[in-house]
């Protein structure tokens, strides 16, 4: 505590200086912080975002991700009944992702249609009304943007619209249906104007009934541990079909956002390098100032390691303050930088880049820590190796 004290003290000879010192500091502190929350927090955002729900598995049509093409599954109710028979699996629901349009008066405004099956979903959150019932082709789900768009409510009638005509430009297929309730859908992204009807309303909307097709279907286990081993399991039942665990989707989420973990690396160490060069050149400058003063306190009998410890403390000081406000700051930037990043078309509003967690921030104030003791060495060691006699002798003159 003494040689806290006397660090602070000794900084506060030059304030003026100390603090832009500080202020250096901070500002490489939050980058630094900010690169680890995105390093590790693109990876953990997808993987929470996908087992939102609690559904492990997807399985797609074969190539490709959930929603990445128009590709559909044929027979895909045959294979969800197929799916629900295997003792590992708890739940199994197929999901349909299409384009449609609904009535706005005279005009048809564009939106996003999930047809689901309702007693296994995993796409969105009751947020008001009521769900549907899995028999329910008279029902609709709406999210905030699609019922701002439609001027739509619970209670409402929307006249949705499928294939259009394009001879004539009118509706091939529509259908009329109740809203049942509001609800916020998982993966849409920022807003994403949405509705949900049971499979086979959307179906018919499309007109891909006859094939009975769907674009996923979300699986649900029993117990999370058996994720690796169903997978590789279902793989051999369903050859033709693409089948990946939240595991399997993180790892190629990460590959496709590579450079920003790269980006992360490098700004981060670059962070580093500017706090080592900051703290160094202040203290190697304070203890230039100072060689009398240290010359005089090894003459009376202080060792080399004092010395070189109260140097160190000096660095250690600087950086605990630089730091603590540096990961206020941070996480400020952290958040205006989110918003940027994840306004990007087709990143869902969930989604984030910068996840802060206690393990996020205990790893930058440990590197940090670290940094200043090792920013602290070099003038610490030019203190140690003072000339005793020729220092006083030098300032007597």
């Amino acid at each position: 505590m003494t040689g806290l004290a006397w660090s602070w003290k000794s900084l506060g000879r030059h304030r003026i200086r100390t603090a832009l010192s500080i202020a250096g500091i901070a500002v490489s502190s939050a980058m630094l912080l900010d690169m680890v929350m995105l390093s590790g927090g693109i990876e953990q955002s997808f993987t929470e975002l996908l087992l939102a729900r609690g559904y492990q598995i997807r399985v797609t049509p074969k190539g490709t991700l959930p929603f990445d093409t128009e590709a559909t599954i044929d027979s895909i109710s045959g294979i969800v009944q197929r799916l629900r028979a295997e003792p590992a699996v708890a739940e199994a629901g197929a999901v349909l992702g299409a384009a449609l349009y609904g009535r706005k008066g005279d005009s048809l405004v564009t939106l996003f249609g999930y047809g689901i099956q309702p007693e296994a979903q995993a796409l969105y959150r009751l947020d008001s009304g009521a769900d549907l019932a899995p028999d329910d082709t008279a029902g609709l789900l709406l999210s905030s943007p699609a019922a701002r768009l439609l001027s739509a409510a619970v209670g409402d009638t929307v006249e949705l619209v499928g294939r259009l005509d394009p001879q004539v430009a009118t509706a091939a297929v529509r259908k009329r249906l109740a809203v049942r309730g509001m609800v916020d859908w998982v993966y849409d992204y920022k807003d994403q104007p949405s509705v949900g009807a049971v499979l086979t309303v959307i179906q018919g909307l499309t007109g891909r009934r006859t094939g009975d097709q769907g674009s996923l279907i979300m699986v649900k286990l029993s117990q999370d541990s058996a994720a690796a081993s169903v997978t590789a399991g279902l793989r051999r039942s369903f050859p033709r079909l693409e089948v990946n665990s939240v595991a399997d989707l993180a790892r190629q989420f990460k590959q496709r956002l590579v450079y920003f973990r790269q980006l992360s690396y490098i700004l981060g160490t670059i962070s580093l390098v500017v706090t080592v060069l900051l703290i160094a050149t202040l203290l190697t400058i304070t203890v230039n100032q100072r060689l009398a003063e240290i010359a005089t306190l090894r003459a009376i009998g202080i060792s080399r390691r004092t010395v070189v410890g109260q140097v160190v403390a000096e660095g250690v000081l600087l950086t605990l303050i630089g730091s603590a406000l540096g990961i206020a700051l941070g996480l400020i930037t952290a958040r205006y930088l989110d918003d940027i990043l994840t306004s990007f078309p087709g990143l869902p509003a969930a989604f984030s880049f910068f996840v802060p967690r206690r393990g996020t921030l205990t790893t930058a104030a440990v590197v940090l820590l670290l940094t200043g003791c090792v920013a602290g060495v070099y003038p610490g060691w030019l203190a140690a190796r003072l000339p005793i006699a020729a220092t006083l002798r030098a300032e007597a003159t």
